[in-house]
């Protein structure tokens, strides 16, 4: 059994900063993609950020040059610094990871974790 456990998420006013992690725990091989997803109310879940582990990166244009994702795998650990943030960042934030276990390669997802941008 993988779980995931997110934390980090808050109220920042629009300019702030705040860093989530997301931690995986459980019987696991190794983890290829972990990643970050959001999803604002009435809006569909969109991916803000994955990390590879060939070293690829990819972010969603809303937020390159201000998110920035980072990996710990002795960890098993994803983070996500999010600087310059803006109103529209506000939602709640899941982490995702595809994680090699005995039966094979599975998705996995945090309880997700509420980041709310206002003055």
């Amino acid at each position: 059994q993988v779980q995931l456990v997110e934390s980090g998420g808050g109220l920042v006013q629009p300019g702030g900063s705040l860093r989530l992690s997301c931690a995986a725990s459980g019987s696991i091989f190794s983890i290829p993609t972990m990643g970050w997803y959001r999803q604002a109310p009435g809006k569909q879940r969109e991916l803000v950020a994955d990390s590879h582990s060939g070293g690829y990166t990819n972010y969603a244009d809303s937020v390159k040059g201000r998110f920035t994702i980072s990996r710990d795998n002795a960890k098993n650990t994803v983070y996500l610094q999010m600087n310059s943030l803006k109103p529209e960042d506000t939602a709640v934030y899941y982490c995702n990871m595809y994680a090699n276990v005995a039966g094979g390669l599975y998705a996995y997802w945090g309880q997700g974790t509420q980041v709310t941008v206002s003055s």
